[in-house]
């Protein structure tokens, strides 16, 4: 058996023929389980998850697709035997199969073995040709998948520099040109993928074409965001003005593949967020990238000073983006845990800003708005 989300949800069964889930609403409960990660969810978040308004059979209804999904994944289980697949755990239900025959998690585990080991790049080569289009593409609507979406298409995106990175740091990259050139187009504001072309481009033996993407690259966040390029691009235009063999050395990256010093990507987002138009959107993707990448490090001072960079004036009612302020938040807090009561106070006073501020409107719950008005009070103190 095995269950692919990075696309349409699907299953397989060993022999490769497709599995009959059902209706969209047996695929997303079977999506939301994969996205637990072997977890136990609740019924309660299940039905919350999949219904806006709950009808008042919600859980019924739940129950009959959880009933059909383990008919469907297990048809020959005799009646009287538990299911393996789909569990029920305490409250809920939870999914039970091996990393591996899930491809989001074989995704997730092979981009961490090669941000470890640079020898996996052609295992992530595989992962990444593995994605049939946007994760559970097939799940609209619905708060949950959009926050797996978004969070698993950063990933995608590092691992695609990530894989880029190694083979030109190996001396390998000349055929990489053409995808590297896709992906800066539809990803300008990643100054690693500028930084990569023009490396690929100088490995094909390109030079001024590597050096006019490294100009275009300058031209782009001076004229647009009024920013110097990172000393990464600078250094890189350095390199092969005077010829280096191997331009571009790896400097100031993380095992993440996200500049986490000085230019940090949270404060490319603050700059976009305050260009305003499509360049806001922009930003709200670049600094939950940002803070996702520093939370990765284990490292709480860069992840406070991460979360809290992004001082962005906020003068509206309510949050543009109520998912990604939750997570926000949820990122907040979880780092003033780590830091604990006696943390720095410049530290705890950004993040507990953070959590006032992003906790504003009406699209959150009561819970969550409580929350906020006891995070103020301290933040000002």
């Amino acid at each position: 058996m095995r269950i692919d989300v990075l696309g349409a949800v699907r299953a397989l069964r060993d022999d490769g023929g497709p599995v009959d889930l059902g209706g969209p609403r047996h695929r997303e409960v079977l999506a939301r389980l994969v996205a637990a990660e072997a977890r136990m969810v609740t019924t309660d978040t299940l039905v919350d998850d999949l219904w806006t308004d709950p009808p008042a059979r919600a859980v019924g209804a739940l129950r009959t697709f959880v009933a059909a999904l383990r008919r469907a994944l297990e048809p020959d289980r005799p009646p009287r035997d538990p299911p393996s697949v789909i569990v029920t755990e305490g409250p809920g239900y939870a999914l039970r199969l091996p990393r591996e025959d899930v491809d989001v998690h074989r995704f997730e585990d092979t981009l961490a073995r090669a941000r470890r080991d640079p020898g996996a790049v052609t295992d992530l080569g595989r992962a990444l040709a593995a994605w049939r289009g946007p994760a559970y593409a097939d799940v609209t609507g619905s708060a949950w998948a959009r926050r797996e979406r978004t969070r698993l298409e950063e990933l995608r995106l590092e691992g695609a520099e990530l894989r880029a990175r190694i083979l030109l740091d190996s001396g390998e990259g000349a055929d990489l040109v053409a995808g590297l050139g896709t992906h800066v187009a539809e990803h300008p504001w990643r100054e690693p993928a500028w930084e990569l072309l023009a490396r690929a481009l100088y490995r094909a033996d390109r030079r001024a074409d590597a050096l006019a993407v490294l100009r275009r690259a300058r031209a782009m966040l001076v004229h647009r965001l009024g920013l110097d390029p990172g000393t990464g691009l600078q250094r890189l235009e350095k390199d092969i003005l005077n010829g280096a063999a191997s331009p571009g050395a790896p400097v100031a990256w993380t095992g993440h593949g996200v500049r986490l010093g000085p230019r940090t990507t949270v404060n490319l987002a603050r700059t976009l967020a305050l260009a305003g138009g499509d360049a806001l959107v922009h930003s709200r993707r670049d600094r939950l990238a940002a803070i996702r990448a520093a939370e990765r490090t284990g490292d709480l001072s860069l992840t406070a000073r991460t979360i809290g960079a992004y001082d962005v004036p906020a003068i509206w009612s309510r949050a543009d983006d109520p998912e990604q302020s939750r997570a926000v938040i949820a990122a907040a807090e979880r780092t003033l845990t780590g830091l604990g009561p006696d943390g720095p106070a410049d530290l705890r006073a950004r993040l507990l800003a953070t959590v006032a501020v992003e906790s504003r409107g009406a699209d959150l719950s009561g819970a969550e708005l409580k929350h906020a008005r006891r995070a103020a009070p301290p933040a000002e103190r």
